[in-house]
């Protein structure tokens, strides 16, 4: 499914009975505004289902008690593979075709490759708009982007952090085993691997030494940045702003903290840059804040990002990879348990390949159903949702790798070549972090199963597959597991 590069989360909107009635007293005192009211040129959209003055589809979705992605896959089955619905002043346009996503995010995609413009709570977040992920398609985006994927995000500068990868997969192994013995083999895997994902980003981001307690806050206030921009219901509904003044305050007081906390790693890299050496802090020989201090943010002027910018810079940094990679390890494992076979099958390629040394990163390459496993785990549990089609995928729910190992069926993730799957985006927006985040998918999969063997808990239970939107697609239900080590 591909939405307007919107999310919509349904938990955003659980209050929407308290205004219901505020709502309804608006549009009869502004029943003069009401009838003269346009909005876009429905003649001109695609199909979709009839909607109230100002708040469009809204009471329908809230009404249907579905997530957002089910609600819109209902409306498929009545409208078709591209449809419109209205959220409050907001046009979405919606499409669940391949053949189209591939029209408008590869053939056409320098028409469909901007933002919408940021809601007020996001954009206390995005000083400037000096942001890769939300800036508006133009210079300042091809600057900071073209800056992050050749100076960070290369395969080659990929390989330089490869240290950093391996101290934190010894650690995740080591938090895995410590919980896994004080709560009689029981662990909560979203934890663990957001964690390791986290550290390794770190280290990337601002090339010094975290102690533990500096990265769990930082962790805490990255988390809680995502559930404040979270859309909510004022951002659909502008007139309801004046009722959120508690929230924005909120909002307001937690970049504040975010500022003052993260200038000051921004300032110890600048004093070890500086010291070349003669500082006894442990600090990497390069990060990303490195490539920011002196970036002309606009080719051929002066400006180069303020804290306030660096800060917004380093935030993206670390939660666009976080997040992402955590949910897909809660994916994977969830497979792995509901497929022992699967999982078995994969043991036994690990330990043919590396026999009693750790899995690293140059033995991928050697482990076909490894790397099998992973494109299936992107192209059933994506970060954002994306319609299985049978046309496309032959049993398309199933959980089988072996759809590729024998190449009946195969897919470009990137979807140049068409769009069958898509884990990353496509087209001129696609996630600058797609060879990183697969090398630590890999790579923690298969740390994670060469260590331990992974079962349902309760022992005997089905895993729930069900899933929520938030910032991603993550499991509605967090994973909790039995863990056995293998040796």
């Amino acid at each position: 499914m591909i939405m307007s590069l919107t999310s919509f989360s349904h938990t955003s909107i659980d209050f929407f009975p308290n205004v219901l009635l505020t709502i309804l007293a608006i549009l009869i005192s502004g029943l003069v505004i009401i009838i003269t009211y346009r909005g876009p040129n429905r003649k001109s959209l695609p199909p979709g289902p009839p909607g109230w003055p100002v708040i469009g589809n809204l009471l329908q979705f809230v009404r249907s008690g579905k997530q957002f992605f089910e609600y819109v896959e209902e409306l498929r089955e009545i409208y078709g593979p591209i449809l419109t619905l209205r959220l409050g002043t907001r046009t979405m346009i919606i499409i669940s075709d391949a053949s189209l996503a591939h029209e408008a995010l590869i053939e056409r995609g320098a028409q469909f490759a901007t933002r919408p413009v940021e809601t007020p709570t996001r954009k206390i977040f995005s000083s400037s708009e000096i942001t890769v992920h939300s800036a508006m398609y133009g210079p300042v985006w091809r600057s900071l982007r073209r800056n992050m994927v050749q100076n960070m995000l290369s395969s080659n500068r990929v390989k330089e952090f490869g240290f950093a990868r391996k101290s934190a997969m010894d650690k995740l192994i080591e938090r895995i085993k410590s919980e896994a013995r004080d709560n009689e083999g029981l662990v909560w895997v979203l934890n663990n691997s957001r964690y390791a994902a986290f550290s390794v980003l770190l280290d990337m981001c601002f090339g010094v030494e975290m102690e533990e307690e500096s990265i769990e806050k930082m962790d805490q206030m990255m988390t809680a940045i995502l559930y404040a921009v979270d859309p909510k219901l004022h951002d659909y509904l502008p007139i309801l702003t004046p009722f959120n003044s508690g929230e924005r305050n909120r909002a307001l007081k937690l970049r504040r903290e975010l500022v003052d906390f993260v200038v000051g790693f921004i300032e110890k890299r600048r004093k070890a840059i500086r010291n070349q050496g003669g500082s006894d802090e442990t600090v990497s020989s390069f990060s990303y804040l490195d490539t920011l201090f002196d970036l002309r943010i606009i080719e051929g002027s002066e400006t180069t990002p303020s804290d306030e910018d660096l800060v917004t810079l380093c935030s993206e940094f670390l939660n666009a990879g976080t997040d992402t990679t955590g949910a897909a390890i809660e994916w994977g494992i969830a497979e792995l348990i509901a497929n022992p076979g699967i999982q078995s099958r994969l043991y036994d390629e690990i330990k043919s390949t590396v026999g009693d040394r750790d899995v690293e990163e140059k033995d991928v390459d050697k482990m076909v159903f490894l790397q099998a496993v992973v494109k299936e785990l992107l192209r059933r549990h994506p970060p954002t949702y994306f319609t299985e089609d049978p046309k496309i995928w032959s049993d398309p729910k199933k959980f089988d790798p072996d759809r590729f190992v024998s190449g009946r069926e195969d897919a470009d993730i990137t979807g140049v070549a068409g769009v069958k799957m898509m884990p990353f985006g496509a087209g001129r927006r696609i996630c600058p972090g797609m060879g990183m985040a697969t090398v630590h998918v890999h790579l923690m999969i298969a740390r994670m199963v060469q260590e331990f063997e992974w079962s349902a808990y309760p022992p005997e239970s089905n895993v729930d597959f069900a899933g929520k939107l938030v910032f991603a697609v993550v499991m509605k239900k967090p994973l909790r597991a039995l863990v056995k080590p293998r040796i």
